[in-house]
């Protein structure tokens, strides 16, 4: 698949622009913690955002004790590894809240091996805060991930650090199609949203492809190539595919590229 800010539609027949920008909805799947900066960022476009979450991302009490275990005192495993790897900024988040809950800090020496590119681990152990999957088949990503460190030499340790659940219900999501295909575009941050919509599908006797038959114009558009591979293979065909995936600002661009092509 080659990634590009504007890609052809499949589904969306040339002859049938998009409506105007004053009514065009985008909906979106992403979870709670970043659903306000993409909202932002489709309200800047003078869109309307339809946030419709299929899964949920946070820490547990279970993952916060899992993470607060590698930190504690007397002796604190963390002194053990030569880098902490994240995946994610829930990652990030999830180790901040964990470490909030400690009066003392853990290491007392500066970590500067976090500075540092990893390069070869040479058997050094690396920290991996990472999601436990609930609900949902596991991404490829993250298994991945820990492949990678272990052929680079790391041994790399999985810390559940984090929740991704099933959320479920895309009621609102179907109300909007149904009145006259309200629905201009549906953005995916990541594989696991994807799985969330199609199971959340099937719970109603729907699929994908019955979804884009009550809609025909609605573009679906992937924040990076990742999130498209895991669309595509999990059978959610991607029209639209950010090629600047630093922020979501790329991928509302590439939309706005896209339906800019059919009013030149």
């Amino acid at each position: 698949m080659v990634i590009l800010n504007l890609q052809q539609n499949p589904h969306l027949p040339s002859s049938s622009p998009p409506l105007s920008p004053a009514t065009r909805v985008i909906a979106f799947t992403t979870p709670q913690n970043y659903a306000g900066r993409l909202s932002d960022i489709i309200h800047l476009k003078g869109w309307t955002p339809l946030w419709c979450p299929t899964i949920t991302v946070e820490p547990t009490p279970q993952t916060i004790s899992s993470i607060q275990h590698y930190f504690l005192s007397p002796n604190p495993p963390l002194h053990h590894f030569s880098a902490v790897a994240f995946t994610s900024r829930s990652g990030i988040t999830a180790v901040a809240e964990a470490l909030a809950g400690i009066t003392t800090p853990p290491l007392p020496a500066t970590p500067t091996g976090l500075v540092e590119i990893l390069g070869l681990g040479m058997g050094k152990m690396v920290l991996c805060p990472v999601p436990v999957v609930i609900g949902l088949e596991e991404p490829p990503v993250v298994p991945k991930f820990l492949a990678d460190l272990a052929r680079r030499g790391w041994i790399p340790v999985r810390v559940n650090a984090y929740e991704t659940r099933w959320r479920g219900g895309v009621a609102e999501l179907l109300e909007m199609m149904e009145e006259a295909c309200g629905v201009d575009a549906i953005v995916f941050t990541s594989t696991g949203e994807v799985e969330g919509l199609l199971k959340s599908l099937r719970e109603v006797g729907l699929d994908w492809e019955m979804m884009r038959r009550m809609c025909p114009r609605m573009v679906a558009a992937a924040h990076g190539p990742v999130t498209a591979a895991g669309a595509e293979k999990l059978g959610v065909g991607i029209d639209v595919v950010s090629s600047r995936f630093d922020s979501f600002d790329g991928v509302v661009d590439a939309l706005e590229y896209r339906w800019k092509s059919y009013e030149c």
